[in-house]
């Protein structure tokens, strides 16, 4: 067993063979392919006649297709004078062309930029200025074609991709991203939420969510590929489709944030769609109540649950929650990844709250022409993550406020997710956000806003004296309004909090 260095867990519920820490006291699987092309050749030998990509609305191709195509994208870049380490954008909606320009781009040995197809066009203008892309793909021009290429000189330890962060305030930073980030994230999936290997299983995994974000891309579409299973692609979320495809499609794996579960649970017809088909399903991004889970778990009754936590910067999953504890600490993210080791920057002394910091194998090696920020945020082999957190003996993580939305309440520390938390229980509320209400006299006091239960009515004060049940009084929101509209949340599903600022108008403070 690995002893991990930070803070060292009684409890370490996944498979840790084939890991070594190295000269610089980081964990590595040693079981990894040596490129992401390498991975991707390896299932198309395997089975080159396998459905691969399913477009809703769009066509089917098999694995030999697929690597055929992106072979030609990569020929058609090359011919465009596109040399290994140049860099090229992927301003697209979701699809199969999205697949064939990602491993085009890796196939010519260039370095993948996806792009927020959210941002507006002074956002993509500066990550295609400042990355430097030799080319961006757009949905109005047809992919690049030309003569069959794979260049295979990009290894492990090369940059493959510069994720840029959807962030909540600023410009966004790009994360660079190695194949060899991208491959420890495939297998930590393997090994927290599958628990099988790609032979096992016949993986038919539906990517709802951005292929943009690492989610979509790292968590999924180059999960399915690894695993030689199928992925159903949506173009864009509609919830009677995303019902109606799991059924047609025979979908067995699901990633989303716990609102579109409750959503699509909460539909007039769901007992209508046949979810049996469904063996794990992950959720992540927001609070999720215990009642919530139990719902889950009996909307899809042969579901594997899981909670994954993870960022831009560590390739996507960091901690994963099982199955068999998702209502037993349903407040938590769950244990370290295999090659994850966590510690707290400066902990509270008397609530242990501290900068959740992580280390591993999947950390990306820091941010595109940013050296200040870099310097800043990677400290001593740690990413200083911005995440305020809890980390108990046994191993659980617990986070509870993103740094910069703590609310300040005359001095006492209020952490928006422990509130959200207690808040989200309540019968009549579908989703919320806690931020800083502007105060003169407190500084900020708790606001609360609340997107209610299709066909509820709540009523705030209720809300408020339920709460007070659940946690301190001085947590308890003062001020708590109602809007219909989801919450604006980034690609990732995070809360974006300074445009729930800006929209939100507030009423009177409850008394």
């Amino acid at each position: 067993m690995i002893v991990k260095e930070g803070i060292t867990p009684s409890l370490l519920p996944f498979d840790m063979s084939h890991i070594e820490r190295d000269e610089r006291g980081i964990l590595r699987y040693t079981n990894l392919s040596s490129s992401l092309v390498e991975m991707f050749e390896t299932t198309v030998k395997a089975v080159p006649s396998k459905e691969a990509l399913v477009e809703i609305g769009g066509e089917r191709v098999d694995y030999q297709t697929f690597w055929d195509r992106s072979t030609r994208v990569a020929g058609g870049l090359k011919a465009m004078g596109i040399v290994p380490g140049d860099r090229v954008a992927i301003n697209l909606i979701n699809g199969n062309k999205w697949a064939y320009a990602f491993f085009g781009v890796l196939m010519a040995g260039g370095v993948v930029v996806p792009v927020n197809t959210r941002f507006s066009e002074k956002e993509v203008e500066y990550v295609v200025t400042d990355s430097g892309a030799k080319y961006i793909f757009t949905d109005d021009a047809p992919l690049p074609d030309g003569e069959p290429t794979v260049d295979r000189s990009r290894g492990i330890k090369d940059l493959a991709a510069i994720f840029y962060t959807s962030g909540t305030t600023g410009f966004p930073k790009g994360a660079m991203t190695t194949h060899e980030n991208f491959l420890a994230n495939l297998e930590t999936v393997k090994r927290v939420m599958i628990g099988k290997e790609p032979h096992e299983m016949d993986m038919r995994n539906l990517i709802s969510v951005p292929m943009f974000h690492v989610t979509g891309c790292n968590s999924q579409l180059l999960v399915a590929i690894f695993y030689q299973g199928t992925t159903i692609i949506m173009p864009a979320f509609e919830v009677q489709l995303f019902l109606k495809v799991i059924v047609d499609e025979r979908v067995n794996v699901l990633t989303s944030v716990p609102a579109i579960y409750w959503l699509a649970m909460n539909q007039n017809n769901f007992k209508d769609f046949d979810m049996s088909t469904v063996l794990y399903l992950t959720y992540g991004g927001a609070p999720t109540a215990a009642e919530v889970v139990s719902k889950i778990m009996a909307a899809w009754p042969n579901a594997r649950l899981g909670n994954g936590f993870g960022l831009t910067e560590t390739a996507s999953v960091s901690t994963f929650l099982p199955h068999e504890y998702c209502t037993e600490r349903p407040e938590t993210v769950g244990f370290c990844a295999p090659v994850i080791e966590v510690d707290l920057f400066e902990p509270d002394p008397d609530t242990g709250v501290g900068e959740l910091l992580i280390r591993g194998q999947n950390v990306v090696d820091g941010y595109w022409n940013k050296p200040e920020q870099t310097a800043d945020t990677f400290r001593n082999g740690w990413l200083h993550t911005g995440d305020l957190a809890r980390c108990d003996s046994i191993g659980y993580v617990q986070i509870v406020d993103r740094k910069k939305d703590m609310v300040n309440r005359g001095g006492e520390n209020v952490y928006c997710v422990e509130v959200e938390a207690a808040v989200v229980q309540h019968p009549d509320v579908f989703e919320v956000a806690v931020i800083g209400v502007p105060d003169e006299m407190m500084g900020e006091k708790v606001g609360a806003v609340v997107v209610p239960q299709p066909g509820s009515n709540p009523d705030a004060k209720a809300i408020r004296d339920f709460t007070k049940k659940l946690i301190a009084d001085f947590k308890v929101p003062q001020f708590i309004t109602f809007r219909q509209d989801p919450l604006p949340r980034n690609a990732g599903g995070k809360v974006l909090k300074p445009q729930l600022r800006e929209e939100t108008v507030w009423g009177e403070q409850l008394r």
